[in-house]
């Protein structure tokens, strides 16, 4: 086994610890770490993520729903449109797009190269969310609206899409239209997001199992690994306090942004 082989399983780790440790956030890392760490393209990597995203997920989403934290009829109207747009996105739209794209003066923009950009900008945001530490915000914004079921839908559409895109589950957008949209309580709101992460991202993978040969014994260690992390996060919760770690984590993910974006448009 290769020393950066080696590298990406630890970052399967590391993926599971941060999702044990602040909640959320570390699927974020999956697809950075199959592309530059495993040397997947960016489809497959984002495939892959789907599964190992929406693996994990459910791990938390079962511990939660024994506690009564999922609120299923929220979940419901929010998961259906968004995992029909997550399926379709992965088994239609994005294998339809062709591989070059278009030209900017000699500089060729692909469909890897599109994607990683996008990628890098969901990124971005993900990081400008952790570092605000909006939650508390939210909390206390969300008396001032009433339940708009119509616009969680629409919303679950839209995230729907983007997670077909990128491979990651939206946490960071899903937790506010919970709580703003339909009024839940953060803790309810965080363990339904990771309910409607889990349907919408597994079933956005059956889209690719019917498009490419998924390397299944890889898949399934890459995603034990990271569940173990899991765990071990939750562990270590007992000991340290997620949420102040959230911020460094924030800031981590901005610059892993940053780089994949200098990365990208340098190749």
């Amino acid at each position: 086994m290769e020393i950066v082989e080696v590298l990406g399983y630890v970052g399967a780790l590391f993926i599971g610890l941060v999702l044990g440790l602040i909640g959320g956030g570390g699927s974020i890392l999956t697809v950075p770490i199959l592309v530059y760490a495993l040397s997947f393209n960016p489809v497959i990597a984002t495939a892959y993520s789907l599964f190992v995203v929406g693996s994990t997920s459910m791990v938390g989403a079962v511990k939660n729903m024994f506690h009564g934290r999922v609120a299923f009829k929220t979940a419901i109207i929010f998961a259906v449109p968004a995992f029909t747009a997550v399926y379709l996105t992965r088994a239609f739209i994005i294998p339809a797009v062709p591989q070059d794209l278009f030209n900017v003066g000699n500089f060729k923009v692909t469909r890897d190269l599109a994607i990683m950009m996008f990628f890098a900008v969901i990124m971005l945001m993900t990081a400008i969310t952790m570092i605000r530490n909006s939650k508390e915000q939210l909390i206390e914004k969300k008396a001032e609206l009433n339940p708009n079921y119509f616009i969680l839908g629409i919303q679950g559409l839209i995230i729907g899409l983007i997670t077909g895109l990128v491979g990651a589950g939206g946490g960071f957008l899903i937790i506010p239209a919970l709580v703003l949209l339909a009024k839940l309580p953060m803790k309810n709101a965080v363990a339904t997001s990771l309910f409607i992460i889990a349907i919408n991202s597994l079933i956005g993978f059956l889209g690719d199992v019917q498009n490419y040969d998924i390397d299944w014994p890889f898949l399934l260690k890459f995603t034990a690994i990271s569940i173990v992390g899991i765990f071990i996060g939750i562990w270590l919760n007992k000991f340290v306090e997620g949420s102040k770690l959230k911020k460094a984590f924030g800031w981590f993910v901005l610059i892993m942004g940053v780089y994949i974006i200098y990365k990208e448009l340098t190749i």
